[in-house]
């Protein structure tokens, strides 16, 4: 112990830890470095800006877009026999409301990050639903294959925009501990959507019709962008 050390504790004199009021030690001050590491980097802030009630709705929102998304890439597969016979098409010829959608999705995936980080989270993730929504009511009242792969490259384009942008929003909201269990969780519908989804749509074209494969989508998207203007996160890029 040096000369300046104090005689009980053995603390340098003018480093002894502050107390509170009362003899207690001083609590580490707000926004410290480990509450700092807690939280995923935000792109407009840390994970404490978000409210308890948006980070309880946020895992089910991005579940039912991924959900959506991976149930429609195969619900159509079943259907395609019906669909063609009721248009007056070849099943081949139907093979490009598949891959249409397929491709789209494809193509539009790496823009979501940019126009996420352009224009806001929020307003891109409800536009996402918006043009999904809308192809799906396109799709059910196509009355020929031409507007019909027009409107599964409107499905397509919605469907590249919700998933990432929603997994994006996930990973600026929770705290680096829950990434892994929340990502775990809206993982779950792209197990589920790639097995139920042939299984879904032969059920409706057996008893309802081949429209229904896509009327199934809209009230899913209409309360989806209803939540998502009150509990969706805005993040977006700081310039």
């Amino acid at each position: 112990r040096g000369s300046g050390d104090d005689p009980l504790t053995g603390i340098p004199k003018g480093r002894e830890t502050p107390l509170a009021a009362g003899g207690a030690p001083a609590s580490a001050p707000a926004g410290s470095a480990a509450e700092a590491q807690a939280c995923a980097p935000s792109i407009s802030g840390d994970c404490a800006t978000t409210d308890a009630r948006t980070l309880a709705i946020l895992p089910w929102l991005v579940s039912i877009a991924f959900l959506m998304q991976m149930l429609d890439s195969t619900i159509v597969t079943t259907a395609i026999p019906v669909i063609a016979k009721d248009l007056g098409e070849s099943p081949l010829h139907l093979q490009a409301i598949v891959i249409c959608y397929l491709l789209t999705a494809a193509v539009l995936i790496p823009a979501s990050g940019w126009l996420a980080d352009r224009f806001g989270t929020r307003r891109v993730f409800i536009l996402a639903i918006f043009l999904f929504t809308l192809g799906s009511l396109f799709c059910a009242l196509a009355p020929n294959l031409k507007i019909l792969v027009a409107a599964r490259v409107l499905q397509g384009a919605g469907g590249a925009l919700m998933v990432p942008v929603g997994r994006l929003a996930v990973l600026k909201s929770f705290p680096r501990g829950e990434i892994v269990k929340v990502l775990s969780f809206i993982s779950i519908p792209a197990m589920l959507g790639p097995l139920g989804g042939p299984v879904l749509g032969g059920f409706l074209v057996q008893y309802t019709s081949w429209p229904w494969i896509f009327l199934i989508n809209l009230p899913f998207g209409i309360l989806g962008a209803v939540l998502s203007l009150r509990y969706f996160p805005d993040l977006r890029d700081k310039p």
